[in-house]
């Protein structure tokens, strides 16, 4: 397996080509997300909330990442979602690229800590997130449906 090196950058504005990856891309994230227009992609990165960073490889968007900070009572609280990388991509470093680059901006922020979750089945994201810094919490998650 080739070892890339990913480009990434903070997403500033939402072409077809940045929705054309999305369609690509959060499918296979998630099976039940809903597909995503361009106006609902330029809500997600134009939210004070949030910064969605992407990848690219030999000029090719490859991967996805959303890094959420707020303020609250205790700090300010830095979360990451939704990393997705191209099944192309899988295991050449884009994951690794853009986790990278939340923790800078996260910590250039004023960020003490930031969270993340993975799936269980997940194992090679583990693996990378424990080699990238990152130590399981003894949390229980608890999620409210709201549907």
């Amino acid at each position: 397996m080739r070892w890339v090196t990913a480009q990434v950058e903070l997403l500033s504005e939402v072409t077809d080509e940045v929705v054309a990856a999305f369609a690509r891309l959060l499918p296979q994230l998630s099976r039940s997300a809903a597909p995503l227009d361009r106006e609902a992609i330029a809500r997600i990165a134009g939210s004070q909330a949030s910064s969605v960073l992407i990848a690219r490889t030999d000029g090719v968007i490859s991967g996805t990442l959303t890094l959420v900070m707020f303020a609250i009572p205790s700090g300010l609280r830095a979360v990451i979602e939704d990393v997705v990388t191209d099944d192309a991509a899988r295991g050449k470093g884009v994951a690794t690229a853009l986790t990278t680059e939340a923790i800078r901006i996260a910590r250039d922020a004023g960020a003490r800590t930031i969270d993340l979750t993975s799936r269980p089945a997940r194992v090679a994201a583990g693996r990378l997130y424990e080699k990238l810094g990152f130590e399981a919490r003894d949390t229980r998650v608890y999620r409210y449906a709201l549907d």
